[in-house]
């Protein structure tokens, strides 16, 4: 596996494979502590980022290699006016593995095809985000115990979200997971979405309260609805309390599910909800770091 692009290129073996290194990694941090010694990861951040690039950067570190890169655009060469496609033909010269992450929409296939270096694509657009999507699997695998038989509720921006779309379709390729979809109509998921749970044979539903379908989800993995998305003022403020996350609703909510959310969150789960032991969006961020090491080891193969 030399470039990530999109969380499809891995096979569900492969997955596996990453998930059942992470945990190894997590139960015995200190046996990886020296894996990359002498690698070097470059972190290309054409714009910014938090959790992503920092997650990087403490797995490689963690693994005992060194770091190197840019965290804008406006700080590396991009300023000057130099294409993708040179800035990674030059960083290759100076790393062993590049991470990436792009506003445009395809830049990380395009970089992918320039280098002969292993290739992470951390980000491009609103397209994918491969390795946010491995650790929600990763977040559920921990907690849940297994990745089949689950009921998985989405809430919030169903149509524009890339870390939604990207965790149907991983999640698609496990048995017996049934989807509750629930948004407002105006940001229901996009009708190729749709179309590949009906063509798959997927059971879904979808609704607009989360009151209403809460107590059947294993799993709820909240979003935020965007101001920017409505065409006027009022449907926004008519429909977005019903999104926001509080104690009230998780009443209604099975004791074991658990509250996943990619992060950053603004006001759509209320701060009384990190007391629940059912919220588990910081732990989700803790394991972007180890699902990270895992597929750095795998992509320079120093296993």
């Amino acid at each position: 596996m030399k470039k990530l692009i999109s969380p499809l290129d891995l096979t569900t073996q492969e997955i596996d494979e990453l998930l059942a290194l992470a945990d190894r990694i997590i139960e015995d941090p200190q046996a990886f502590a020296h894996k990359c010694d002498g690698k070097i990861l470059a972190t290309l951040f054409f714009e910014p980022s938090t959790r992503t690039r920092l997650s990087f950067e403490s797995a490689m570190l963690s693994l005992g290699g060194k770091v190197l890169g840019f965290s804008s655009a406006n700080s590396s060469s991009a300023a000057k006016g130099e294409s993708v496609a040179d800035t990674v033909r030059t960083v290759e010269c100076y790393a062993d593995i590049i991470a990436m992450r792009h506003p445009k929409e395809g830049a990380a296939t395009v970089a992918a095809s320039k280098v002969d270096c292993p290739l992470i694509n951390a980000g491009d657009g609103g397209h994918q985000h491969p390795t946010q999507t491995l650790t929600d699997l990763l977040t559920i695998h921990r907690l849940k115990g297994h990745l089949d038989n689950l009921t998985v509720g989405l809430c919030g921006d169903l149509k524009f979200g890339r870390t939604v779309h990207s965790l149907i379709r991983a999640m698609m390729r496990y048995e017996n997971i049934k989807f509750v979809l629930v948004s407002p109509k105006e940001l229901q998921v996009p009708d190729y979405i749709r179309d590949d749970l009906v063509r798959s044979g997927y059971e879904f539903e979808e609704v607009e309260r989360l009151e209403d379908a809460i107590g059947k989800m294993d799993i709820l993995y909240m979003t935020r609805v965007q101001r920017e998305r409505f065409f006027n003022e009022e449907d926004y403020i008519r429909l977005r309390d019903s999104y926001i996350l509080d104690n009230e609703k998780m009443k209604l909510a099975k004791q074991d599910m658990i509250v996943m959310h990619p992060l950053p969150r603004v006001n759509e789960i209320s701060v009384e909800v990190d007391d629940d032991p059912r919220a588990a969006y910081f732990r989700q961020a803790k394991f972007g770091r180890f699902v990270r090491m895992a597929l750095i080891l795998k992509m320079l193969e120093v296993e």
